[in-house]
């Protein structure tokens, strides 16, 4: 039995940023692995900026629709 917890999926999609930023941030106090889906081309920017600054770690992931999605972890 393991004790992670199970992926968070996150969905921004419709937001321009830093409103994709902010809700990974505040996903990120409540777990430690966010799939974050987004459509703003700002947003992988605005990702990778925030995960350098915490330390977490990102990887592109297959989103829904064609969006862009990112996996988060600390």
């Amino acid at each position: 039995m393991t004790s992670e917890a199970p992926t968070l999926v996150v969905d921004a999609r419709g937001m321009r940023c830093p409103w994709p930023a902010l809700r990974l941030a505040k996903a990120m106090r409540e777990t430690s692995d966010v799939l974050l889906i987004a459509d703003d081309p700002q947003a992988e920017r605005e990702v990778a900026a925030l995960a350098g600054e915490h330390g977490w770690s990102v990887e592109g992931a297959a989103a829904a629709c064609g969006d862009t999605g990112w996996r988060v972890r600390r």
